[in-house]
């Protein structure tokens, strides 16, 4: 029973770490080495945690959820060190706000219909997280007007198609896990 438990915990030990990371980004410069070393900590555990949650069966709802949070953290850890470093054009941060919009909406409306909060993990949701988490490693080679742009762009497909698998309660589409 002892290791069942301790097999149990490590996926959210590893989220924990990730909420650890994301806050001693705070303390260190952003696009430094030691930024970049806690960022890639923290992207990697992001991966580590569910993988080893699924292959032990040790998912959870509280896991889940502490991945959301963690998930969070990170994102707005990122959003504080390095929105002050870029020069994003506005019509990044316009199309930024509108994926957000998309996103709120595709929450809300899998509230109402669903009463419960839904989240579709669609392949491209996931493509989009892999390219998010990509975009701070390339800033030193390629303007942000690019890289931004490319991930806007598969971030509003895959906002689009979250929502449509959302409301019409999809979940035989393949890469949803509703």
């Amino acid at each position: 029973m002892a290791v069942r438990r301790i097999v149990k915990s490590i996926p959210n030990i590893i989220t924990f770490v990730r909420i650890l990371c994301s806050i001693a980004l705070l303390f260190v410069p952003a696009f430094k080495p030691a930024f970049y070393a806690l960022y890639i900590l923290a992207g990697v555990s992001d991966m580590l945690d569910g993988m080893i949650a699924r292959k032990t069966n040790t998912v959870s709802d509280f896991g889940s959820k502490l991945d959301t949070v963690a998930d969070m953290v990170l994102v707005a850890v990122c959003l504080i060190k390095m929105l002050p470093m870029l020069d994003i054009p506005l019509w990044l941060y316009i199309w930024i706000a509108v994926i957000a919009l998309m996103k709120v909406i595709n929450i809300i409306s899998g509230f109402v219909m669903q009463k419960k909060f839904v989240a579709a993990h669609t392949v491209m949701n996931k493509v989009t997280g892999v390219l998010l988490f990509l975009l701070p490693l390339s800033v030193s080679f390629i303007d942000v007007r690019y890289s931004g742009g490319a991930v806007c762009a598969v971030a509003s497909f895959a906002a689009i198609q979250e929502g449509h698998f959302i409301r019409t309660g999809d979940r035989n589409q393949k890469g949803s896990n509703l």
